[in-house]
């Protein structure tokens, strides 16, 4: 068994159709799914304060990014032995529960139920950002940091457009009987729903499977002896502690999830307050207004410019995109840290965020997907997700903490300090690990 490392450069002609058609189907339903989650995010905090008040209406929206961490590892581990497509299923149906059980405590006024409704609403999360995994499965190793950074940016189109539907869907369900601000659960509900049909019907033949497949062939002629189905092995290391263990054997897969959680951490604790830092000098007439147009530039630098980050990733290299993202994000915390109120400087603070968790999340993940055999490569990503999702989480719930003790600035003082280790890291030199063998 060897690395991705050691891949040929280009597919086999009669594989290069199926990452075609798989790279058509995640792009639609990135789309799809990007609404589904963006939807029900966009309301979330107003549905949890009318129900539990707002003291846990943050929590609440909390909930669903543990949720989208935490469901990562059942659903890699089923990915592990039997492939993407149920995992993506599982995923976009759990997501789909959690919108099913958010507007059944909007409805009964449950606050334990909508707790565990948006733990289960990450699911729509999980499955959205596994798809992009699932795009490098059969990639050429020349364009994998395109083809996955593809995925990446589709799920701007659902982001994006998604808030503005929510109104017509809280007035469309109204007229049903629900409870104000449900409807977009419920719309989240269905938008998940028909992501998983799309998948389970089209998904088909498997491009992990695929690729499983491929790498035992090209192996059994070296080690003379017939190739044998790959699913036994892989279930047996499907656990968090086996991916714990393979990464440490590779270091560019350590770099690989340092990037995507780093850069996560730093972008989720920055842009959690920047909000609460605007609020603090305009009027509520105006405050909404500023930062709508804030986020939005933070939106545009996070997803806009994925293709072209991918690009760089398979022209310059993995690791000096996740530097660039780390300057990216050094550079963001400075301008934003001595912005004071000046909503033009933060605005430029914001799209350098944007960008610099772009660089991390695209070169981090293809350096991640590449570096690791591919029968354990579904569990070392389900490790990567479940640390950037965790890492994200505490950054939200500390940055609260640090602004009412010591201000914005020092918020992204200690962000950019977070930064430092990610540099050393990739500053290291590099080290390719010896190819295993069964």
């Amino acid at each position: 068994m060897t690395t991705d490392l050691t891949a040929p450069v280009a597919l086999r002609p009669d594989v290069a159709p199926i990452q075609r058609r798989t790279l058509r189907l995640l792009f639609v339903t990135q789309i799809i799914g990007g609404v589904g989650v963006t939807i029900g995010i966009s309301v979330g905090a107003l549905l949890a304060e009318r129900i539990a008040g707002a003291a846990v209406a943050g929590l609440a929206q909390s909930a669903g990014v543990v949720g989208g961490a935490l469901l990562a590892v059942p659903i890699t581990r089923i990915m592990t032995g039997y492939g993407r497509r149920p995992g993506l299923v599982l995923a976009y149906l759990t997501g789909a529960l959690g919108g099913l059980l958010v507007v059944t405590a909007a409805t009964t006024r449950s606050v334990p139920l909508l707790f565990l409704g948006m733990l289960l609403f990450g699911g729509g999360s999980a499955a959205n950002l596994q798809a992009r995994y699932t795009a490098v499965d059969l990639a050429e190793p020349a364009r994998r940091g395109r083809q996955l950074s593809l995925i990446v940016w589709a799920t701007t189109i659902g982001a994006v457009a998604a808030p503005n539907f929510a109104d017509l869907a809280d007035t469309t369900t109204s007229r049903w009987g629900l409870p104000a601000l449900a409807g977009p659960f419920a719309f989240s509900a269905v938008a998940f729903g028909c992501a998983a049909v799309v998948i389970f019907a089209l998904l088909r033949p498997d491009p992990l499977l695929t690729a499983r497949r491929l790498a035992a062939a090209e192996a059994a002629p070296t080690a003379g002896a017939v190739a044998a189905p790959p699913e036994p092995a892989a279930r047996r290391a499907a656990g968090m502690w086996s991916a714990w263990r393979i990464v440490r054997q590779h270091p560019a897969a350590r770099l690989g999830i340092a990037a995507v959680a780093m850069g996560h951490l730093v972008m989720v604790g920055v842009m959690a307050m920047t909000p609460v830092h605007i609020g603090e000098s305009h009027d509520d007439a105006d405050v909404l207004h500023v930062v709508g147009i804030v986020l939005s530039l933070h939106i545009a630098g996070m997803y806009a410019l994925a293709p072209l980050v991918g690009w760089l990733t398979d022209r310059v290299g993995r690791r000096p995109v996740i530097l660039a993202g780390a300057a990216l994000l050094l550079a963001a915390c400075a301008v934003a840290g001595t912005a004071g109120h000046h909503t033009v400087l933060l605005s430029v603070g914001l799209v350098l965020l944007g960008l610099g968790w772009s660089a991390t999340m695209v070169a981090g993940s293809t350096l991640l997907s590449e570096s690791v055999p591919v029968a354990e490569r579904p569990t070392v990503q389900g490790l990567s997700d479940l640390t950037m999702g965790l890492a994200g989480a505490a950054a939200g719930a500390a940055s609260g903490f640090v602004v009412q003790v010591a201000g914005y600035p020092v918020l992204t003082l200690l962000a950019a300090v977070a930064v430092v280790p990610l540099v050393a890291l990739a500053l290291r030199p590099a080290t390719v690990s010896a190819p295993e063998e069964d």
